[in-house]
């Protein structure tokens, strides 16, 4: 029996049941989720920046693979820090879903065809910088909740539009509907944003399995659900938002994709929120060379005026953090 752990949301447990099944499918073994809370599912009301720890959507998963109480633990790669936790190991990353973001609204819009006033929900900067890059007259305000109650908000006419992930609609909602929407019986549509449009988070889209380093069984296990294509080209991902800092301090975005003669194609965004600046550049490289594209692509970036972008930011927060005659200590 392989226990696996995961988030007790709906999101996650979806993920992590499409997961066991394509172990059983593949590894033939037989699969048990474990539901559990972790920091930030215990606090629902409260914005990931106000805790001062990182990997809030994955503690609680992780310390049970480590204590031997689970085998495997199913985590949506986005949420994971770029740091590795001494003892586990990431050993499989399944075939990818889509990574893109997708605009929800009532009335089949389009980011192109929306209205240039619209009023926009989404809680991430890395989004609303890209909106406002493409519609400066936009509203886009914050908006809490799971997926099901973002949607709800859209079709309430509380907002005009929503932007969330694609692969968490296609997970959560019948995958054979357009979008998936349809499955919750509400009046919506859903319209895929292009990398151009929006770039994605690092790792939106792909699930990471972990497990205990050296438990051969459940490396087995793994190496019969692993996607190499899709490990490359989150491991790409990673290592440029690793360079980054774990993109602390601006808004990143990134993604790889395979090319037709089997190289990979990495795209990156950097944003400053308070100047409303976005900086984009992509860059080529070798397919066994995931971490060194996205170390390529990083001092690219930070030659092209990223540096000077991180450097207006964090002089900004110094001083909202300082105010004028405040000491620093």
């Amino acid at each position: 029996m392989v226990r696996i752990a995961t988030r007790r949301s709906a999101l996650a447990q979806a993920q992590a049941f499409q997961t066991a099944r394509l172990i059983a499918r593949r590894a033939g073994a037989q699969v048990e989720l474990v539901p559990m809370a972790t920091t930030g599912d215990l606090h629902p009301d409260r914005a990931v920046g106000d805790f001062e720890t990182k990997g809030l959507f994955v503690d609680t998963i992780r310390r049970a693979v480590l204590d031997g109480d689970c085998d495997l633990a199913v985590h949506s790669y986005k949420d994971l820090p770029t740091e590795p936790v001494p003892g586990l190991t990431i050993a499989a990353v399944p075939p990818r879903e889509d990574p893109r973001d997708v605009l929800i609204t009532r009335s089949g819009y389009a980011l192109a065809t929306l209205p240039a006033t619209a009023t926009v929900g989404t809680s991430s900067e890395r989004r609303r910088m890209q909106l406002l890059r493409a519609k400066p007259g936009l509203s886009v305000l914050p908006v809490r909740g799971n997926l099901d109650t973002r949607l709800r908000k859209v079709a309430d006419g509380e907002f005009d539009a929503a932007v969330v992930a694609m692969a968490g609609l296609k997970r959560l909602y019948a995958p054979e509907e357009a979008g998936g929407v349809g499955a919750l019986g509400l009046p919506l549509t859903a319209a895929p944003l292009e990398p151009g449009e929006c770039l994605s988070a690092a790792g939106q889209g792909a699930l990471a399995v972990e497990c205990r380093a050296g438990d051969e069984d459940a490396l087995a296990v793994c190496r019969a659900i692993d996607d190499p294509p899709s490990a490359r080209a989150v491991r790409a991902e990673r290592a440029f938002l690793d360079r980054l800092g774990g993109g602390c301090l601006a808004p990143v975005g990134a993604l790889c994709t395979v090319t037709a003669v089997g190289g990979l194609e990495l795209a990156g965004m950097l944003a400053d929120p308070v100047h409303r600046r976005v900086l984009r550049l992509s860059a080529h490289g070798g397919y066994d060379e995931p971490e060194a594209l996205g170390d390529r692509l990083v001092t690219d970036l930070l030659a092209a005026g990223g540096g000077e972008l991180l450097d207006s930011i964090a002089k900004v927060r110094a001083r909202a953090t300082h105010p004028p005659g405040e000491a620093a200590h």
